[in-house]
């Protein structure tokens, strides 16, 4: 069997072959849409093959291309490639022909790729998310301008009211631009309001269609926004040997450097989806207030200092994370009484 390394850009590639014994018997580069690869792979490899590249933007339609002609597609970690090819001589060609040699020694770090659906899924989740980010910048904008001008605004939630919002549009300005600066932001804010509502629709529907996402909502504290992304992330929990593992998975684990005695730790390594660890934390701090159980794991951490509090939320969110993986590995529901010690 052959190993193919790709290097693929958007407008260039670099494909290296290496045959069963880990010897190079071609090297191409081509210019153009990366259909032009999967065409020439096509026409010039007619023995059964293996191939690797690196995840990227367009990695989820160039693995569905290549599993038509492919017998095995591996998807690299780019994140971790970066430590194993810390080389001063460094081209696409050069990179093609590391990721073929990985390959072949079956040394890849390799990313799990979802169906397609699920990829959708994950879309429509960032995409709302983004939203729902924008129209709160639009918020924080529109009460910006009122304190520029010295305007006495209502309550930070009856701002956003059908009452508060008959009051933005009847509050008075000093000048014309900064009254059509308010009406951009109004106008803004209906969009977005409008987008988001759709979208939210939508999603709906399709967590409809996944019963883990309401197994997920039996925890005090976790809606379904949060439900919907955890499931859409993990999308497959048997791929995650230990619960603790979900940690590594989220980024809620600390940075660590250890040798011999010595073993610093520093701040959560951030990885894998945001979006799902922001939705975790912020759904932490509701089950602390709704859970006992959740709120029993966070004071225990806190100790009751303040300066703990930070550190405490994340280990709730961490706890959360395992507590969840746990449930959609067994299938069972939120139990109050009792601490799941996933």
């Amino acid at each position: 069997m052959l190993h193919v390394g790709l290097d693929v850009h958007e407008r260039s590639s670099a494909v290296c072959i290496l045959d069963e014994n880990g010897k190079k018997v071609k090297e191409h580069s081509l210019r153009g849409h990366p259909r032009r690869v999967i065409a020439w792979l096509r026409r010039h490899v007619d023995t059964p093959f293996q191939i690797c590249f690196e995840a990227s933007t367009s990695y989820g339609y160039l693995y569905d291309e290549l599993r038509r002609i492919a017998h095995r597609v591996v998807v690299a970690h780019p994140g971790r490639l970066r430590l194993i090819f810390r080389s001063r001589r460094k081209n696409d060609r050069v990179d093609a022909a590391k990721l073929a040699k990985l390959l072949y020694l079956d040394a890849l770090p390799a990313v799990y790729v979802p169906s397609a659906e699920i990829r959708s899924w994950r879309g429509m989740i960032e995409h709302r998310h983004r939203c729902v980010r924008s129209r709160t910048r639009c918020k924080l904008t529109i009460r910006a301008l009122l304190r520029t001008h010295g305007v006495e605004t209502l309550g930070r939630r009856r701002l956003w009211s059908k009452r508060g919002r008959a009051w933005l549009e009847s509050v008075e300005l000093p000048d014309e631009i900064s009254w059509l600066r308010l009406e951009g932001l109004l106008a803004d804010l209906d969009h977005f309001d409008a987008r988001i509502g759709r979208l939210e629709s939508i999603l709906e529907r399709i967590a409809e269609k996944h019963p883990a996402v309401a197994l997920l909502r039996t925890i005090a504290g976790v809606g379904i926004r949060t439900a919907e992304a955890f499931v859409a992330y993990v999308d497959n929990p048997d791929r995650f040997r230990r619960s603790k593992s979900i940690g590594c998975y989220l980024g809620l684990i600390p940075r660590q450097d250890a040798s011999s005695d010595t073993n610093r730790l520093g701040h959560i390594t951030k990885e894998g989806p945001g979006t799902v660890r922001q939705m975790l934390a912020e759904a932490s701090w509701q089950a602390i207030r709704r859970s006992p159980t959740v709120r029993a794991f966070f004071e225990r951490i806190a100790q009751g200092r303040k300066d703990r509090r930070k550190i405490a939320l994340v280990a709730t969110a961490h706890y959360l994370a395992r507590v969840m993986l746990h449930m959609l590995k067994t299938g069972e529901v939120w139990q109050e009484d009792q601490m799941i010690t996933a």
